[in-house]
């Protein structure tokens, strides 16, 4: 099967960015919403970005930011994709200054084809738990066999994955990448590299045999 992508997302610290590099994720995920416990600023972000090295995406996530004050953060930070986590609109997304996914919390009777097809301008869904409070970093999975069945859209599959689950997720759905965030922490942005490895292991693991 293809390579499964991994990003892990709510990187406050260099040295949590680079562990992360070295153990093989493809992607790091920078939050630009000061009400989450692991909002950077954007300049904070930019100076993680700019020790880096090649061939590493980078990821800003936010959640019903102002046109403007979005497409200033993304150039001060230099992140090169976007991810809409809130209740944008597509012509929201369609004013991205980078590509972007769009994020949707998992919820019973959600005609996720139909969602792809409204965000067609999207490089990919990405898929996490539903929380009537908190737009996403829940910490909690969702029932994985809503998303079972035909997909002709990229899916990166999120909410409360770990090393103990993310197995059992690859081999029910076969997304194209997960993404992760309290399940590789010590606590809210505080990253755990041995979790980090573990759960890259998991994934490698999981491709040998596939």
């Amino acid at each position: 099967m293809p390579r499964v992508r991994i990003k892990i997302c709510g990187i406050t610290r260099l040295d949590d960015a680079l562990a992360a590099v070295e153990a093989g994720v493809d992607a790091l995920g920078f939050v630009f919403y000061p009400p989450s416990p692991r909002y950077l600023t954007a300049q904070a972000a930019g100076r993680i970005i700019e020790r880096l090295p090649p061939f590493i995406s980078t990821v800003g996530l936010f959640v019903d930011a102002e046109g403007a004050l979005m497409r200033a953060q993304v150039e001060e930070s230099g992140v090169d994709l976007v991810q809409f986590h809130g209740a944008e609109t597509p012509a929201d997304c369609t004013a991205s200054p980078r590509p972007w996914i769009k994020a949707v919390q998992a919820r019973p009777g959600l005609d996720f084809a139909r969602i792809a097809l409204q965000y067609a301008g999207a490089r990919a869904l990405l898929i996490d738990a539903w929380h009537p409070e908190l737009p996403g970093g829940t910490g909690v999975s969702f029932d994985w066999s809503l998303l079972t069945g035909p997909r002709d859209y990229p899916l990166v599959l999120a909410g409360g994955l770990d090393a103990g689950n993310v197995g059992t997720a690859l081999k029910l759905l076969a997304p194209y990448a997960v993404d992760v965030s309290g399940g590789v922490e010590s606590s809210k942005g505080i990253k755990n590299i041995a979790k980090i490895r573990e759960f890259v292991a998991e994934v490698r693991n999981f491709e040998r045999q596939a």
